[in-house]
């Protein structure tokens, strides 16, 4: 759907690409406050789970877990927060945060209160993907 930000992500953002899985894209989000925040949203437009058959459900599932799994293993994290909202983009897209019980919002959701963006300098945004692409099993670049 031209009009949907996600739907348009993977192409507007090559810099932040992490991944291409059979089901879904993976970028790394722009905003690093909490490092190694990280979307994973379908390839296709999708608005519901329930939209999709059970086999692609499950792999859908699958690919969010193998990438929280990835950032867990980058990261360490204390708690890994998985956010599926959709109200303001209505595209199946998963926020996949790692939380730290030292983050300043620790344990509040990440959108209970603002904060200053962090952007990363290119060298370490491609450190970072690098580093989570390697947990996720895979070599060289995203696409």
């Amino acid at each position: 759907m031209s009009g949907c930000p996600m739907c348009r992500r993977w192409q507007d953002e090559p810099d932040l690409r992490i991944a291409e899985l059979e089901l879904c894209h993976v970028t790394l989000n722009r905003d690093q406050f909490f490092p190694g925040y990280t979307l994973v949203h379908t390839r296709d437009h999708v608005t519901e789970l329930f939209h999709l058959d059970a086999s692609a459900r499950h792999r859908l599932i699958d690919e969010v877990s193998r990438v929280a799994g990835a950032l867990a293993e980058v990261f360490r994290p204390t708690k890994m927060n998985y956010e599926l909202l959709g109200n303001m983009v209505p595209h199946i897209h998963w926020h996949l945060v790692p939380r730290f019980d030292g983050d300043p919002l620790w344990p509040t959701p990440i959108w209970s209160r603002p904060h200053e963006e962090v952007h990363l300098e290119a060298d370490a945004l491609r450190e970072r993907i690098a580093a989570i692409r390697s947990a996720l099993g895979l070599q060289g670049g995203p696409a």
